[in-house]
């Protein structure tokens, strides 16, 4: 198995500060937040920036959490520009910005691969605030966003907007994703290119559940039957910690093995991100690359 660590290092307006103990603080734009990260098991550094979180997420001892907001001034959402890329930042109820920054390698990757194999037709599942399908839109493909959350799916048509997606370049679908892959290959519609970021655990939109273990399999298989007689490109990305890069190879090459030749490519690794004052990088999922 080739591996390799990509790590993005190319953001202007975000920044890792530092992290340890749990906890992490990053600069988004102009203001810094604090939140936990269980990938954080080293101690702390004794930063004196820690002491100027703009906001702080507090967990719950009864789950969920919440944060507490230490500069007034700061407003409910802001944005962050990364490339040609103008995405919506807002911190959430579930510790989350609607942005994974260490994604961009992943931005670059795709727009790239788009633009050098010129995939035409490109479906992101479980695409979340959308800036995967932003970056795929923007280098040229015709987009099929899928998430199952309405709200998600509302702040990628921001994120579009703020971006200035081309009209008519991005479809947006509610829907839970299996079953719309499903559709779409009663329908013979086929993607030069797959962009998936399934969660550990989730819900559809009529209630699906969805367990990655348990799930991945069947997801990967349906996959392979709405890929184009052409295919260019598959880039699966996962956040749970169980699933390391050889888990991703081993199922990557037993579904999608069959389509490769000699000059196809398959990497799988850790993806993360850089402190901003040494050079340690911040553990944050696993990757897999395909390229027919």
């Amino acid at each position: 198995m080739k591996s390799e660590l990509v790590v993005s290092d190319k953001w202007k307006d975000f920044q890792l500060i530092d992290s340890g103990n749990g906890v992490k603080l990053e600069k988004w734009n102009k203001y810094l937040l604090l939140r936990p990260d269980p990938q954080a098991v080293w101690a702390k550094s004794d930063d004196k920036q820690w002491s100027k979180a703009d906001a702080v997420y507090t967990r719950s001892s009864n789950g969920g959490g919440q944060w507490k907001f230490y500069n007034m001034s700061i407003p409910a959402s802001w944005n962050v520009t990364y490339n040609n890329m103008v995405l919506k930042v807002h911190p959430t109820g579930f510790k989350h910005t609607g942005l994974f920054p260490e994604q961009a390698a992943n931005w670059d990757w795709i727009a790239d691969i788009i633009k050098e194999k010129k995939a035409a037709n490109v479906i992101n599942l479980f695409g979340y605030t959308g800036a995967a399908t932003v970056s795929a839109a923007l280098a040229g493909a015709n987009v099929c966003h899928v998430d199952a959350s309405k709200g998600s799916v509302s702040w990628c048509k921001e994120n579009m907007q703020l971006s200035k997606v081309p009209d008519g370049k991005v479809r947006l679908i509610i829907e839970d994703c299996m079953k719309y892959i499903q559709r779409e290959e009663r329908r013979n519609k086929k993607y030069d290119g797959i962009i998936m970021d399934p969660p550990s655990f989730g819900r559809g939109a009529s209630g699906e559940v969805w367990k990655l273990e348990k799930d991945l399999w069947d997801l990967l298989i349906a996959c392979k039957k709405i890929l184009s007689d052409n295919p260019k490109f598959i880039l699966i990305n996962s956040y749970t910690s169980g699933l390391s890069p050889l888990s991703i190879y081993n199922i990557s090459m037993e579904s999608f093995g069959c389509l490769l030749n000699e000059k196809s490519s398959l990497l799988c690794g850790e993806i993360g991100l850089p402190f901003r004052k040494n050079k340690r990088v911040m553990p944050c999922g696993t990757y897999c690359r395909i390229i027919f």
